[in-house]
């Protein structure tokens, strides 16, 4: 049997399940979707949001991509993120990153990997933000691990800056902003930063006229 035959005979066998054990399961799925968080989270087929928080299907609303990056020129976010606070009215944004990050490893590497190296530029410009601090880590784990943690803390804050979360905050005094970090080798999450609604951010990038 290939890979994606197992996936749909799986699927098959899930869905009975769910049927077997709540009759009404699907029933409700269909009829509303009201999460309370929105997760942003990696890429990696290791991280999967709904597994390692226990969460069911309409709990929460995910976008993932690699690294985790709130990156201001990319419309499939910007669009998952305006659904999420204006009409899904979600309580809470959680950008989550992860030890041992492909993105972030690749980041750190002067080998060019094609189209991807625009993506990785953004983790790039994290370090700068924070060069002196991670060149005084010898510990090259050491090191990536606190780029993990500081690439997190710098996608809050852009979460923060754009006009959908500032209008937000002016009209609902909601979502609240939490930056998390999971480890691999033991499965935890680990809170790395959280935001406030309605928190002060940098004159720079805030917006008066919303």
């Amino acid at each position: 049997m290939k890979p994606f035959e197992k996936i749909l005979q799986d699927n098959k066998e899930w869905a009975r399940q769910q049927t077997e054990n709540d009759p009404d399961y699907f029933k409700r799925l269909v009829e509303i979707q009201s999460p309370e968080v929105l997760w942003i989270g990696c890429s990696d087929s290791r991280v999967p949001a709904d597994k390692i928080t226990a969460t069911q299907p309409g709990e929460i609303f995910v976008h993932r991509n690699v690294a985790n990056l709130v990156v201001h020129t990319d419309l499939n976010l910007l669009s998952v993120l305006q659904y999420a606070v204006e009409v899904l009215s979600v309580k809470h944004v959680i950008v989550c990153g992860h030890f041992n990050c492909g993105g972030i490893k690749a980041a750190m590497s002067n080998q060019s990997l094609g189209l991807i190296d625009k993506w990785l530029w953004n983790i790039k410009n994290v370090y700068h933000l924070h060069k002196e601090e991670l060149d005084a880590i010898t510990d090259e784990e050491q090191r990536l691990n606190r780029l993990t943690e500081l690439n997190v803390k710098e996608q809050i804050l852009n979460v923060a800056r754009t006009s959908t979360v500032q209008k937000s905050w002016k009209q609902k005094n909601i979502p609240d902003l939490h930056g998390w970090v999971y480890d691999l080798r033991d499965g935890i999450i680990r809170p790395v930063c959280d935001v406030r609604a309605g928190s002060e951010i940098d004159p720079l990038y805030k917006y008066d006229n919303i």
